[in-house]
């Protein structure tokens, strides 16, 4: 047998992309709806602590930029590089 028998074909790969695709953007549709709730919890806090934001929740915010980045460059295809949970968080 050949390595070129034990490598996956094109169309193979490009299925598992597609498989990779719909997962993430079911995963993004999910972060969208927690970045509304995030942004009004947050706008509330600020509203009652002097304009002062949740640290933790900023930094959650900063997390979930990062990750949709990454997620929109391999949905793209401008990167191969799946995001969370196939690779670190950031």
């Amino acid at each position: 047998m050949t390595d070129d028998e034990n490598e996956p074909t094109h169309f193979e790969s490009l299925w598992m992309r597609l498989a990779s695709m719909i997962i993430i953007g079911l995963l993004m549709s999910f972060v969208q709806t927690l970045f509304w709730l995030i942004a009004v919890i947050q706008f509330i806090i600020m509203l009652f602590n002097k304009r002062e934001p949740n640290e933790q929740l900023a930094e959650f915010g900063t997390t979930m930029g990062v990750w949709m980045a990454k997620s929109i460059r391999y949905q793209t295809a401008a990167s191969e590089v799946k995001p969370w949970p196939w690779t670190d968080l950031d």
